[in-house]
């Protein structure tokens, strides 16, 4: 618990005077002012994050977390367990439906077992296995509170481990079924709404099939009765294994000032845990996209953050995260290549009242 309190005092404020020498940089570029949007908003806040105006992100990783969960005993998906083992395999062969996108935005992918259900191994799939899936949350806690801060360092020291291959920005993904009904009721306790506001098909659910993830949802959270104060006592009781580990995955990217980009629903349900633990780690997060689920939108509003691409994307495994690579480096060819209005002999604009 020490370290888990020692990685939380040391996420810090983003550096302002960075900030504020980006923002001067974008101004100066022969164009109207900030008519490049949330693109230009994102430069800035890497620069801010990295204490650094030179802006690079040549080096990229995928971090997938992939763990099962045990209430897909409540009928609550289309496809059992077995399909998380699968796709990790198959994201470690590269033919998972986000490694081409990745190929393309030159960006490597990490699949990582963090508690598939009774998993050999399999080469290229990265064994940082925590527990063997979770519990059902509709009959108890998902996991302990000790395994669920575990879980947290786990992801934490994943992020420093990339940080020291020498990457410029991080994407987080997860794979694991039945995971967005965990995220449903991670949600539902965190911003105070109803099973029914934030629970969505997630893979293509048929309107029995969401009635009964509702009710599912409904039964976990008063069974369990989370503390919406305490995330580390949400995630442990109606969270999951990806969950925990993801929101431990964006702490340390913030503990060591890389810029990570989120994905949909179960990605941003564990940033917000991030956050409620740490509001500072806000500073490392960029949003990719919004997701098609009823609750995307809303997590992201209690986040503070706005999307780049609005797709109605719902596949996971990052694939959001990834589609937004290019767009930051069409950003960094403008701020890194782009002509100023000294150069051009125009005049600057300036900002009217």
């Amino acid at each position: 618990m020490d370290d888990f309190k020692q990685l939380l005092s040391a996420i810090t404020p983003p550096d302002r005077k960075a900030e504020a020498a980006s923002k001067r940089h974008w101004d100066s570029l022969a164009k109207p002012l900030g008519s490049l949007g949330l693109l230009e908003e994102a430069v800035v806040k890497i620069a801010a994050l990295t204490g650094n105006v030179q802006v690079s992100l040549h080096k990229r990783s995928l971090v997938v977390f992939c763990a099962d969960n045990g209430v897909v005993a409540q009928g609550v998906t289309q496809t059992d367990s077995s399909v998380t083992a699968a796709v990790a395999c198959s994201l470690a062969r590269g033919s998972s439906t986000v490694c081409p996108m990745a190929r393309v935005a030159r960006c490597e992918v990490f699949p990582v077992d963090i508690g598939i259900l009774d998993f050999p191994g399999c080469s290229g799939v990265l064994d940082r296995r925590v527990q063997n899936s979770t519990g059902d949350i509709t009959l108890g806690p998902a996991m302990s509170r000790k395994t669920c801060v575990r879980a947290i360092l786990t992801g934490a020291e994943l992020a420093l481990e990339q940080k020291k291959t020498g990457v410029n920005i991080l994407a987080g993904g997860e794979m694991g079924i039945g995971n967005t009904t965990t995220s449903s009721a991670v949600a539902a306790v965190l911003l105070g709404l109803e099973p029914e506001q934030v629970t969505g098909r997630g893979a293509g659910l048929s309107t029995q099939g969401l009635h009964r993830k509702v009710e599912a949802v409904r039964r976990a959270i008063a069974v369990n009765a989370p503390d919406p104060h305490d995330p580390v006592d949400v995630l442990s009781k109606v969270g999951g294994l990806d969950l925990a580990a993801l929101c431990g995955f964006y702490l340390g990217c913030a503990r060591y000032r890389v810029p990570v980009l989120l994905d949909g629903l179960i990605s941003t349900v564990a940033a917000l845990c991030a956050v409620r633990l740490c509001p500072n780690a806000q500073g490392a997060l960029l949003a990719s996209h919004v997701s098609a689920e009823p609750a995307g939108r809303m997590v992201l509003e209690a986040l503070g953050l706005e999307p780049l691409i609005t797709a109605q994307m719902r596949l996971g495994e990052g694939s959001g995260a990834v589609a937004a690579l290019p767009l930051l480096d069409l950003a960094l060819a403008v701020y890194g290549g782009g002509q100023t209005f000294g150069e051009l002999g125009i005049e600057a604009y300036t900002p009217q009242k």
